[in-house]
């Protein structure tokens, strides 16, 4: 039986997108993890979810607990992808964050930071990271105290 128009279009489609967003993400998130072990800090969670919201890595490095988001762009991007993390996405990261805090008893310095990981569209070969500690904060006047 021939194929339909929309069959045609996905088979087309799938064809010019090698990768999807997830395996790219998925990509990025493994570079990322990568350079924060080579920069010595200890991998806690990766995927960390709860119905607030997911955090892509939480580390350690010198007893300061870092939530990263990772943020998996192509080389050829116009935008820089530390825009995507706006402050319904802080706010999300954040109560996150609290809840691993609270779950894991841990009563310590912690960090919000950003890894910006660029790779090749076809490859999805790394680029360049692009790393931002304190990216955002969590205020007082937001009611997580």
């Amino acid at each position: 039986m021939p194929l339909s128009p929309y069959e045609l279009f996905k088979k087309d489609f799938a064809k010019m997108m090698k990768h999807t967003t997830k395996q790219t993400g998925n990509q990025g998130e493994d570079y990322a993890a990568e350079y924060l072990r080579k920069k010595h800090y200890i991998i806690l969670e990766r995927n960390y979810r709860k119905r607030t919201g997911e955090i892509d890595i939480i580390a350690e490095k010198k007893g300061v607990v870092v939530f990263v988001e990772v943020k998996t762009r192509h080389s050829t991007t116009l935008s820089q992808p530390f825009e995507a993390v706006d402050r319904r996405k802080q706010d999300k990261i954040i109560q996150t964050a609290i809840i691993y805090l609270y779950e894991k008893k841990l009563e310590c310095d912690c960090r919000f930071d950003v890894c910006e990981v660029f790779v090749n569209q076809d490859t999805l070969r790394l680029h360049k990271i692009h790393y931002i500690e304190n990216a955002f904060i969590m205020e007082e006047s937001h009611g997580y105290f």
